[in-house]
């Protein structure tokens, strides 16, 4: 097939550091390259990929507030629609900004929606094009407007393979998310000092949330157990992560994904978080880790995480979360809208027995 992928020009292709969708898009690039279709990137040219590349700017935006985002997005969905006839299939990551271009033309837009669903303007524009073809990223996320064109839930995926795995369980906590009081610092916090246990916090910080961390959380810095270390790079971050002995994100909102959580799994750590938005679809307590919603339940999540095994946690990773099964639901999808037969299975429920055979039996092939 020849297909489209178009990804905010907010972060480069991959990040270098925080960037959670570009990070997903990336990943299916290079499946759907590896499975031999022809992709082409519509992205900052700052990106890398196996695909054909076209730079819609010179470099990522990095979330300047000084730089009219939109308008540069909708300038670029105008080029890339005025070409459409290249594709067999369009696929966008640019939520409702694609949404009046995907009835200018007969080639097919599949549009991955990537965040919350839950503001009441939202509600509306959707609705207004409740006929597109939409993804979820999760179940969960579909609650708040499940009336429109779903078709399919594709759960994202990465290059587990590319994870080094950390055998040995460390000793300290690992608080790996955005400075926001949705992602709950404050709570890690308070269960890593009751649990007596080192805190290590990497965070990335923009303006919205400097008010935040500087009024609750930098005073919450002082306790010995704490470490603060800001915004990481992908090396470091899956080095965090790897040498863990378990990932704490009790997080307070919907969240429609997490791609922390499975890098965290890759790398044979666990989680503790909160079972709130797409966590239980995404997690099995006992297997991955442990949930709880309150600080009680938390410090006892930590108490017991010892006991969950590391390579349990990344053979769970590998089979239910590669990039390469991501990529053959996407192609599903894709055949879906332009009318063709499903290429591949559906995928089979994930027992969690499985994450306890051997790694031969749980690859994916």
């Amino acid at each position: 097939m020849r297909i489209a992928q178009v990804v905010p020009l907010q972060v480069a292709v991959p990040p270098k550091a925080y960037g959670g969708t570009e990070r997903v898009v990336y990943n299916l690039t290079e499946a759907l390259v590896r499975l031999g279709h022809d992709v082409t990137l519509f992205a900052s040219g700052d990106s890398q990929t196996s695909a054909k590349l076209v730079p819609m700017i010179d470099q990522a935006l990095c979330f300047n507030p000084d730089i009219d985002a939109t308008a540069l997005h909708t300038a670029m969905l105008e080029d890339i629609y005025r070409q459409a006839d290249r594709f067999d299939v369009i696929h966008s990551h640019l939520d409702y900004l694609t949404l009046p271009f995907v009835d200018r033309t007969t080639t097919p837009t599949v549009l991955t929606l990537h965040g919350r669903l839950d503001r009441p303007e939202w509600d509306s524009v959707f609705h207004a094009y409740a006929h597109a073809n939409y993804v979820s990223i999760s179940d969960s996320q579909r609650n708040d407007i499940p009336d429109l064109n779903w078709l399919a839930t594709v759960h994202h995926g990465i290059d587990v393979d590319s994870f080094k795995y950390y055998p040995r369980q460390g000793e300290y906590l690992a608080f790996v998310g955005r400075m926001s009081p949705e992602k709950r610092p404050d709570l890690a916090i308070e269960v890593a000092i009751r649990t007596n246990t080192p805190l290590k916090i990497a965070a990335k910080m923009d303006y919205r949330e400097v008010s935040y961390f500087e009024s609750y959380i930098k005073p919450m810095l002082d306790h010995p157990l704490i470490e603060w270390l800001g915004e990481v790079d992908e090396v470091e971050k899956r080095e965090l992560m790897g040498n863990a002995l378990a990932l704490i994100l009790p997080i307070d909102w919907p969240e429609p994904f997490g791609m922390v959580y499975i890098e965290s799994l890759a790398c044979g750590t666990p989680v503790i978080t909160c079972p709130r938005g797409s966590v239980p679809e995404l997690l099995k307590d006992g297997v991955t880790g442990y949930s709880g919603c309150t600080a009680d339940e938390l410090v006892e999540a930590v108490a017991k995480v010892r006991s969950i095994s590391r390579l349990g946690c990344r053979r769970y990773a590998k089979r239910r979360f590669d990039m390469r099964r991501m990529a053959l639901e996407y192609v599903n999808v894709y055949s879906k809208v332009l009318g063709q037969r499903r290429l591949f299975p559906s995928p089979e429920p994930f027992a969690p027995e499985v994450a306890d055979k051997s790694v031969e039996r749980v690859a994916i092939t």
